[in-house]
């Protein structure tokens, strides 16, 4: 296995096996969302289909609950302005 081929495996075991989204596998792995958005979306599945509908699972997931996270986040910068 090439470096990219094992880089990409690595990366959707961790974001398959954590729940994590793709800014955090970023900050881990370090390289950039672009990166590991391009591994996932495009090159995953042409090197492991199971493991791309396993991860495509988690991406979907976060892509929903991502406007909660965000009003979370919004909601506490609010709440820490305040003290």
């Amino acid at each position: 296995m090439d470096f990219l081929t094992t880089r990409v495996k690595d990366e959707a075991l961790y974001i398959a096996a954590s729940g994590c989204t793709v800014r955090q596998a970023a900050k881990i792995f370090g390289i950039s969302k672009s990166t590991v958005h391009k591994d996932m979306t495009e090159r995953l599945p042409n090197i492991d289909e199971r493991l791309y509908l396993r991860v495509r699972e988690v991406l979907d997931k976060n892509l929903c609950e991502r406007h909660i996270r965000g009003g979370n986040a919004t909601k506490q910068l609010y709440k820490n302005k305040k003290r």
